[in-house]
């Protein structure tokens, strides 16, 4: 019975070795080159919600990157909404004035929630002139996906 035991888990080890080799070596003779753009459009809300500078930077990187893959280029829509500690993305005494409007120049939505302003208290002749403002982030991340925007949270 043990001999028949062992028999059995060698002839099955033998047979996943030749399944699965085939099917690897498929693989890599296949080169992955990224998802196709194959749609007309597409539309992304890109998200920020901390102050952190680094985090900031990076998302608007990530922006300018997606504008810029050329499987999307000229079919992308972009905004960007800042909510709670991400106003600091939209402060006059922030170092992101350059970023954010070369970002609009190319048609990026630049958003601020109005919640965040009157919640905290912020004046807004101490944010940007160039921005927009919408009633709430939270609101604009679910109308935005129910709308099927991809919402990118970096």
């Amino acid at each position: 019975m043990d001999k028949m035991k062992t028999a059995t888990f060698i002839l099955i080890g033998l047979a996943t070795i030749f399944i699965a080799k085939p099917a690897q070596s498929q693989s890599s003779q296949q080169s992955f080159t990224g998802a196709k753009a194959t749609l007309q459009h597409y539309k992304a809300l890109y998200v920020i919600d901390v102050d952190d500078a680094k985090k900031i930077s990076g998302t608007l990187r990530n922006i300018n990157n997606a504008l810029e893959d050329p499987r999307l280029k000229g079919k992308l829509e972009v905004e960007l909404i800042a909510f709670g500690s991400g106003v600091a993305v939209y402060e006059k005494s922030g170092t992101f004035e350059k970023a954010l409007q070369d970002l609009q120049a190319k048609g990026v939505l630049l958003a601020q929630c109005e919640n965040t302003i009157r919640e905290r208290h912020i004046d807004k002749n101490t944010l940007f002139p160039f921005i927009s403002y919408v009633p709430s982030g939270n609101g604009e991340i679910i109308i935005r996906a129910s709308q099927g925007w991809a919402v990118v949270h970096p």
